[in-house]
């Protein structure tokens, strides 16, 4: 059988981690959560790599949690499991992070492309959070970054409802950053990822550094967080590497130093 996960490389600097679990419409079981978690670990401390594309498969990025896995549980067992470290693994990722959802993103698929910084979607994808259909409330992250995402009033409909969405209504209430035709979008998180990926990597993680923790943080106090990331940024070579390369007209290249 294939990995239930697996790690591509399909440009220079670029990582693929691709759920693939076609028969279980990319279901995220235990398994399937602790491998992501650490294929992300493993690609923080691989210098090579300068950002990273998360993906499922044509029909499903990941339809939500698996529900036979977690039917018969019991509170204790819930905690023993630990899924909230799992999802942690993921939120520290440090390097651009980009979700390609084709069909289903649901419950925990929906909250896993959350975890992205860009979403790149399908004309045909869906999102949702229908966790209270089930008699449960979402437990990746879902009863918080989707309200920061598209607000209180569209996020409680969408949780208490437990409706599904098109890509075009995700596009409006500004859950992803583009959607476009089904048989573009790994082309199009892959044009993107190469993109991100030609620019310095220190500074793409300082950004993110400062877009994720400024969000919780007092306006005043993200503001003292981007000027001295901005001071910091004086220290690299990239930073001299690109403003060389401005004043020559010419390209740069770019090494994370």
């Amino acid at each position: 059988m294939s990995d239930p996960v697996l790690l591509e490389r399909p440009a220079d600097h670029v990582a693929v981690v691709r759920i693939n679990r076609p028969d279980a419409r990319n279901a995220l079981n235990m398994e399937v959560r602790r491998l992501i978690a650490d294929h992300l670990a493993a690609l923080t401390e691989d210098a090579s790599v300068r950002c990273v594309i998360l993906a499922g498969g044509e029909k499903a990025f990941a339809a939500g949690a698996d529900i036979r896995e977690m039917a018969d549980a019991d509170p204790i067992e819930m905690m023993r499991r630990n899924a909230f470290r799992l999802w942690q693994q993921i939120a520290i990722f440090p390097k651009p992070l980009i979700a390609a959802v084709r069909g289903f993103a649901l419950g925990g698929g929906c909250e896993l492309a959350m975890h992205a910084d860009i979403i790149v979607a399908g004309d045909g994808a869906r999102f949702g959070q229908p966790e209270i259909r089930i008699g449960i409330i979402p437990g990746g992250g879902g009863t918080q970054r989707l309200p920061r995402a598209v607000g209180k009033f569209k996020a409680m409909k969408m949780l208490l409802t437990g409706d599904i969405i098109s890509a075009q209504d995700a596009d409006a209430m500004g859950l992803v950053s583009e959607v476009v035709p089904d048989a573009e979008v790994e082309a199009r998180a892959l044009a993107l990822a190469t993109q991100i990926a030609q620019m310095p990597p220190i500074a793409a993680r300082q950004i993110k550094e400062c877009v994720l923790a400024g969000q919780d943080m007092s306006l005043h106090s993200a503001l003292m967080l981007e000027a001295k990331s901005i001071q910091l940024s004086f220290a690299s070579h990239d930073q001299k590497e690109g403003m060389a390369a401005f004043l020559e007209k010419r390209k740069p290249g770019f090494e994370g130093r």
